[in-house]
């Protein structure tokens, strides 16, 4: 009779391991939502990315950002994830991208990198991830950088352009004070 469990025990790890996959964000500050293609679309052109920009995606879920940015735009692209197993399929996907020479996944907590080489920073977090996030590319961030926001906008600074269909906002790093 055990034999005949099988397929009700896997049911049961896969029903767990997608709940672990879609709710384990929330521990971490933050829930997962994948971007929609046409927001990250309208990400990667109102920052005008291209092959000379080494964009930093900060959350970077499964890698919508990451991977149109090197594949379509020649970007190099450094993807900021905390939850390992998204960690996991980031690499796989890494592993079998035609640009992995493009493309550098870091496992850890996107309020303790350093965004000094960035030239763009992609974002799609919650309000409260963008306040804690704002000191970071102002300490870090060079005069110019841009920063493109899915669906919220950055507390305290006024976005250069905003694609209002995909709520899509485009912010410059000023000067240093």
């Amino acid at each position: 009779m055990p034999g005949d469990l099988w397929p009700v025990w896997l049911g049961i790890a896969a029903l767990v391991a997608v709940g672990y996959f879609v709710f384990a964000s929330f521990a971490y500050g933050a829930g997962y939502q994948p971007a929609p293609r046409g927001a990250v679309s309208a990400m990667l052109d109102l920052a005008a990315v291209g092959p000379s920009d080494r964009l930093y995606d900060l959350g970077a879920g499964t890698g919508a950002i990451v991977f149109r940015a090197a594949r379509e735009r020649g970007a190099r692209v450094v993807a900021v994830e905390v939850e390992p197993l998204r960690i996991l399929w980031l690499r796989l996907r890494r592993r079998l991208s035609r640009n992995s020479d493009r493309i550098e996944i870091r496992w850890g907590n996107l309020f303790s990198q350093s965004l000094t080489d960035a030239t763009v920073v992609a974002v799609f977090l919650w309000p409260e991830a963008m306040r804690r996030l704002e000191p970071l590319l102002r300490r870090d961030l060079p005069e110019g950088a841009r920063i493109v926001s899915h669906w919220h906008e950055l507390p305290g600074w006024r976005p250069e352009a905003v694609d209002e269909r995909h709520r899509v906002y485009l912010y410059r790093c000023p000067p240093a004070a």
